[in-house]
């Protein structure tokens, strides 16, 4: 089935793919002695502290199977998100591996290398009423969105016929769907993914249709920031993708911390 609004679509399920194949080139090709990434310590499932205090998540385990497919040593210094591009242009460390937009403003400041996870939207619905999420089939439907969001700019625009619900949070457009005062809710699929595992979804929904890709709309995703000039750090980066993904490490990292995939 084809959709006819802007962005990518993705089957669903199906796992994240990102890196393209023209990365993979010779593994003569020179590279870092090392790499001293920069990462926060507050963003969960991506970086966080275990009860233990011991620093884990989605990027942390990335950082450390880059510098493995790369077979160098490397090493991960927390800082506060804030500091992360004025400590990488102070040579504080190599590369920041910890969601930097890429806006045009950081890639005046920046290198980024190739995106290694995007958030696309989806829209989830009661398990009993779901059905495909489309212009004409949400016609006249209620979605609950967060007010003032780029979830509720998207609706507008190119569901111009569906009755918007906004509210002034997202947790609030996700209650107004479980007490069923909605339709749907639209949103950021991966905090929904998390969402539908807790209790405070009452185990009443599931994801429709299918993921939402628009960087005009959900941003370009993450991807590791280098500084401009170290063009030998960010070809090796981009090389440890590629090579992860096609050895399926990356599918492997992903399903380790999204075992409902938001895809």
């Amino acid at each position: 089935m084809s959709q006819t609004l802007p962005g990518e679509k993705l089957e669903a399920p199906r796992l994240p793919s990102f890196v393209e194949p023209q990365s993979l080139f010779s593994s003569n090709a020179k590279k870092p002695d090392k790499i001293s990434f920069m990462a926060s310590d507050d963003f969960p499932p991506f970086a966080f502290r275990d009860s233990s205090g011991r620093l884990v998540g989605y990027n942390v385990d990335l950082a450390r199977a880059i510098c493995e497919a790369l077979e160098i040593p490397c090493s991960l210094t927390v800082k506060q998100f804030s500091q992360m591009i004025p400590a990488l242009e102070s040579k504080e460390g190599d590369a920041v591996i910890a969601g930097v937009s890429i806006t045009p403003d950081t890639l005046q400041k920046v290198a980024f290398s190739e995106v290694y996870m995007r958030f696309p939207a989806r829209f989830v619905m009661a398990k009993d009423k779901a059905i495909a999420p489309l212009p004409n089939t949400l016609e006249g439907k209620t979605v609950a969105v967060e007010a003032g969001s780029s979830y509720e700019a998207y609706i507008e625009r190119f569901f111009p016929l569906t009755i918007l619900k906004a509210f002034p949070t997202t947790e609030r457009a996700r209650q107004a769907l479980v007490r069923g005062d909605a339709d749907a809710h639209f949103g950021d699929s991966m905090r929904l993914s998390f969402w539908l595992e807790s209790e405070a979804s009452a185990n009443c929904c599931r994801f429709a249709g299918d993921a939402w890709l628009d960087p005009d709309y959900f941003g370009q995703g993450m991807a590791i920031a280098v500084r401009k000039e170290d063009e030998v750090l960010l070809s090796s980066i981009n090389l440890a993708l590629a090579r992860l993904q096609e050895d399926g490490r990356l599918d492997e990292l992903y399903l380790r911390y999204f075992p409902r995939s938001f895809f």
